[in-house]
């Protein structure tokens, strides 16, 4: 896809979904351990846990299953029984489930103070926001395309709502490459320490431990993903 109308349709996939995950809000309790998450970045009932996850602040072990992939999907059918999107484990609580506002429901009771965003709440201008972001980007992260996994989980910093961490994962997603994904969207107290890490307070960032590989720039990452990884 030529660079301008990916990005314009990628940040037009925000707008459509109204910058939700852009901000975090009123944080609770930390976990110990990063939560774990099913799920496919075209999906928009993942959509919006992944919103809620950059609103509380929490970094989460990404899983990602296109249609089509050869280990998670599978893993997910044997471990919860059916390939439904999104499903969350919790190593801290133990607990695992389907159903996205459920989970966005638990995300918030477990660690956040108050009730979900509005638009995160069940209710027809969830859905159908969640939607249309698929209209503006119907390929992105669906399916599988034929890669070597890296021995170990990628890193990444970013935010949901940033139009070119959208490109990145939707990349990471096709190639079916799970990642460990830290959350630092606007407010985010640990804001600082990444960019004391990383030298500046921009995302996307990718951290590959199997190369000792860090980089910004979406669609210098993406090029280093399929140069390295794509089959």
């Amino acid at each position: 896809m030529n660079r301008t109308l990916d990005v314009a349709t990628s940040l037009a996939a925000t707008l459509a979904r109204l910058g939700s995950g852009m901000a975090i809000g009123s944080l609770g309790r930390r976990p110990e351990a990063p939560l774990e998450l099913y799920e496919f970045e075209g999906c928009p009932y993942c959509r919006k846990v992944r919103e809620a996850l950059s609103i509380l602040d929490l970094d989460a072990q990404i899983l990602p299953c296109p249609k089509g992939g050869p280990i998670y999907r599978p893993e997910l059918i044997e471990r919860g029984g059916k390939a439904q999107f999104p499903y969350l484990v919790d190593p801290n609580t133990g607990r695992e489930m389907y159903e996205s506002n459920d989970i966005v429901a638990y995300l918030f009771e477990t660690y956040g103070e108050g009730a979900p965003p509005l638009l995160l709440r069940a209710g027809p201008l969830n859905d159908v926001t969640a939607f249309a972001v698929g209209l503006w980007r119907p390929r992105g992260g669906v399916r599988y395309r034929k890669a070597t996994p890296p021995q170990h989980p990628l890193e990444l910093y970013g935010f949901e709502a940033s139009p070119f961490c959208r490109i990145v994962r939707e990349a990471l997603c096709s190639l079916e490459i799970r990642y460990l994904l830290h959350n630092v969207a606007k407010g985010s107290p640990r804001r600082e320490a990444f960019a004391q890490r990383s030298g500046r307070a921009m995302v996307p960032w990718l951290v590959d431990p199997n190369t000792g590989t860090e980089m910004f720039e979406s669609a210098d990452i993406v090029r280093y993903l399929n140069e390295t990884y794509a089959a």
